[in-house]
């Protein structure tokens, strides 16, 4: 741990990062090491129970909530899901993945629960983005950093109707969209908003009692800011009274969250418990287990580097980097965030930041914190 702080004081100091927070568990032994600034104009410190946004490491939490209604009888992985979402129920697929917008073909099979949970509707953002049908995405598909300029449910999966797949339903996994539209299939199915239904069903069971889409005024004060890097040093981005101080139109599945190391833990927390107080063993090692074929995730090199996907998160497979641990469960967000971990080695590795990441390349203080706790608190160690 003296290596992990000085880690992280090494990344502030070099003015690689305003500030982090990271923990590291393993069973009941918890550890959390804080460095730099929560806000820098104020030099108000980082604290351990600082709140970040998420971003993409909310996708882990909100498939969970899916399997929730899958347990209880609401879903099947099987189901169509035009029978929630209608506005899918018709979907055309570009003849090849490079060809034009308007040159499209019916889908051959129905977009399904499963598709949704292993990311292989059709929908999201390939290692290409130059592909048309990419490229008609992005006007759909907005910057999940900024919840306040994303319209309602309803409006947004009407504008994602209008734009064709880039592959067939079960062809390939593709990022992104299909966590958002776990969002708004889990709100149109339980018949309560995806904020009410995360609280009731994972939250609240679980104490994670600072997760959510906004930050009440009580709490504003631990809301990191986050930042953006420029060319003068770091650039704010957001504030205590920003995006997140009030609820958005269209809570995102896909990256909306704000939450602590801490809310995080408990979460992982559950997984290792085999799902206690929330989901079934077997839904727990659904979702942490690769559900892809190889051919799936042909060409998500830009995103996975020697791992495959389970439901809502990454899972090592090929030990192509030093860090990777087969098996390893988790995944990364744009706000420079990092959660993952280990079943068989019963440990949760946390890292949070508050620096935005201009894409998919993995920022050196998340590989440094990887490779450190990979040695220390992987399947090997003592």
């Amino acid at each position: 741990m003296d290596e992990l702080q000085q880690l992280l004081d090494t990344h502030v100091t070099t003015g690689s990062v305003p500030g982090a927070v990271a923990l590291v568990a393993r069973g009941d032994e918890v550890k959390i090491r804080t460095a730099g600034y929560a806000d820098i104009e104020t030099a108000t410190p980082m604290a351990a129970d600082s709140i970040f946004r998420l971003a993409s490491i909310s996708k882990p939490i909100v498939a969970a909530a899916v399997l929730v209604l899958v347990e209880a009888g609401v879903l099947t992985f099987d189901d169509p899901v035009a029978k929630w979402l209608p506005e899918l129920g018709s979907p055309m697929v570009v003849r090849t993945p490079g060809g034009p917008v308007d040159d499209v073909v019916p889908a051959v099979r129905p977009i399904t629960v499963a598709h949704l949970l292993t990311s292989t509707a059709g929908y999201g953002f390939s290692s290409d983005f130059s592909l048309p049908a990419v490229q008609a995405l992005f006007s759909v598909q907005r910057d999940g950093r900024e919840p306040q300029h994303v319209p309602p449910p309803d409006e947004w999966l009407a504008a994602l109707a209008r734009v064709p797949l880039v592959h067939q339903p079960g062809g390939a996994w593709l990022y992104n969209t299909c966590s958002d539209l776990q969002g708004v299939l889990i709100a149109r199915a339980s018949g309560q908003s995806l904020p009410e239904f995360l609280a009731e069903r994972v939250f609240e069971p679980l104490g994670m009692i600072d997760t959510g889409f906004s930050v009440p005024e009580r709490d504003r004060h631990r809301l990191t800011t986050y930042y953006r890097p420029g060319p003068g040093g770091f650039e704010p981005a957001d504030g205590p009274q920003g995006q997140w101080s009030t609820p958005p139109a269209f809570p995102s599945g896909a990256g909306g969250l704000v939450s602590t190391a801490r809310d995080w833990h408990r979460f992982a927390r559950m997984l290792l418990a085999g799902g206690e107080h929330v989901l079934s063993a077997d839904s727990v090692r659904r979702l942490t287990t690769d559900q892809l074929t190889r051919a799936q995730r042909e060409g998500s090199e830009l995103f996975l580097e020697g791992q495959s996907w389970g439901f809502g998160g990454a899972v090592d497979v090929d030990p192509v980097d030093p860090w990777i641990v087969p098996g390893r469960y988790g995944w990364v967000g744009g706000t420079g965030t990092t959660a993952h971990l280990v079943p068989s080695a019963g440990t949760v590795t946390v890292l949070l930041t508050q620096l935005a990441s201009d894409g998919p390349a993995v920022p050196a203080v998340m590989r440094e914190f990887w490779l450190l706790t990979t040695r220390e608190t992987g399947p090997g160690s003592p």
